[in-house]
């Protein structure tokens, strides 16, 4: 792929059939017939209504007061149109329409694929050999992204505070995003990245244990009510749209809740979490900075002062252009998923989020949180649950110059020496990257990266030279 570092590596996982094959998501690539790309107030509108018309039928349904003033047999035509929009599949070809296409399959099958730091090469030999490689490969591509965890729309589940709203179409995308990506997290972390779903018969405890942290109640505890509870102060309520930002404060205050009130063998988050974005000292405008002393006090406090470091999560929440992303980042962005830390990026249409998870050329592979699916209750000792909903081997993927440009993007490290390697990664990126990089490293916030040689290399003459021009945003 054009502009990505030479050192790609062959994928060399083993060859299973995934789990939930489908011929026709592996191979072809269309979309439905729609109107041309929406802006971004006519796509607010439209989620808005979206929004609207599924919490009328859930605050209608939960109000016992409608059929005793005879308000259910005017309003009931109404209410059942909005059940059946939700109840199928009108609500996702309905947002589809309005904010976009969904392209399915894999646009070209002969250009590499990077898939959160794993690289999937890809032939251009039209020999059958080679041609039956490249099926090898996409096959297990298509198996990759399938084990990645899935979380969507869900409906039927206990009401959200005092909302009596007990789905989240419409308005929860962005929350469900989030999920998706901390999971991705959480599964490096147990299972390292080569982790592969498998059958449900063969269902491992952590990975059960895993699922039900992201349950629909407020006994999980990263659900979509402890998340709206914990961003309150960002924002975060039942029904609104919730911006990139917001979304990773909110995660920042929910990790540090949940590692205060339990001790630290029993937190149910096993790493150190840091948004590098919005400290009082490291705003400057311009492209924002991980700062190592930062990273490295966060790591001491999740430890409660035991070690000096422990794994970690960095969300880099970033604005990068006005109505669309200024294409200057796009060689940037795509170069991210080449990182072995790569988590991702919390992305999308304007007012309809998407995890996105991969790239291929100009195209961006991702995970959709926009199909409706019934509540579903994992136990963690429930080695048999039925886990088919959080997952999906439907390939999906948008042009990377559509996505809104706000958007955050994810890293994980291990321990320091990964942190190091990304540092020194970051480092080279941001010198490459012709004066708009998506962030910088340094030592602390008086201190700045100039070398890729050294990701620890400081020089305050040129801190600044080359990002006061740009569209940015402070956060």
């Amino acid at each position: 792929m054009k502009g990505f570092p030479d050192k790609a590596v062959t994928s060399n996982f083993y060859l299973e059939t995934p789990t939930e094959s489908s011929t026709t998501a592996l191979t072809s690539d269309c979309s439905e017939q729609r109107p041309s790309d929406s802006k971004l107030s006519r796509a607010s509108l439209w989620s808005s209504f979206f929004s609207s018309a599924f919490t009328v039928f859930e605050s209608y349904r939960e109000s016992p007061t409608c059929e005793k003033k005879g308000v259910h047999s005017r309003s009931n035509g109404w209410t059942s149109a909005v059940k059946k929009v939700v109840a199928g599949g009108s609500m996702r070809r309905l947002h589809e329409r309005v904010l976009g296409p969904t392209k399915i399959g894999i646009p070209t099958q002969t250009s590499d694929i990077w898939l959160l730091g794993t690289c999937y090469k890809i032939s251009a030999d039209g020999c059958s050999a080679e041609a039956e490689a490249t099926n090898n490969i996409l096959a297990e591509f298509t198996h990759d992204i399938s084990s990645r965890i899935l979380v969507t729309y869900r409906k039927g589940f206990d009401a959200i505070g005092d909302s009596k709203l007990t789905s989240d179409v419409g308005w929860g995308c962005m929350v469900r995003s989030s999920q998706m990506l901390i999971a991705q997290a959480l599964l490096c972390h147990q299972f390292g990245r080569s982790w592969r779903r498998t059958s449900v018969e063969s269902q491992d405890q952590d990975y059960i244990t895993i699922l039900h942290l992201f349950g629909d109640s407020e006994a999980s505890p990263f659900s979509i009510h402890n998340l709206l509870l914990a961003g309150k102060a960002y924002g975060l309520a039942a029904g609104s749209w919730v911006g990139p930002y917001a979304m990773c404060r909110s995660w920042e205050t929910l990790v540090r809740s949940k590692r205060e009130e339990t001790v630290p063998e029993l937190c149910p988050f096993p790493m150190a979490l840091y948004v590098v974005s919005g400290d009082e000292n490291g705003e400057r405008g311009g492209a924002p900075v991980v700062c190592i002393e930062d990273v490295h006090r966060s790591c001491v406090e999740f430890s409660k002062g035991q070690v000096d470091w422990t794994p970690i999560i960095l969300l880099v929440p970033l604005v990068l252009g006005l109505d669309k992303v200024n294409p200057r980042y796009i060689p940037s962005l795509q170069a991210t998923f080449t990182f072995p830390q790569s988590l991702g990026i919390l992305g999308g249409k304007p007012g309809a989020s998407t995890y996105i998870v991969g790239v291929q050329d100009d195209n961006a592979f991702y995970l959709d949180p926009h199909e409706v699916q019934q509540v579903v209750n994992i136990s963690t000792d429930d080695l048999e649950a039925d886990s088919s909903s959080y997952h999906s081997n439907v390939i999906r993927h948008i042009p990377l110059e559509s996505i809104d440009p706000s958007l955050a993007i994810g890293f994980y490290c291990r321990d320091k020496d990964d942190f190091d390697e990304f540092c020194s990664l970051a480092s080279k990126l941001a010198e490459e990257s012709n004066g708009a990089p998506l962030f910088t490293v340094a030592h602390s916030h008086q201190n700045t990266f100039v070398s890729s040689c050294d990701a620890y290399q400081e020089d305050d003459d040129d801190a600044d030279d080359g990002h006061g021009g740009d569209e940015w945003q402070l956060l």
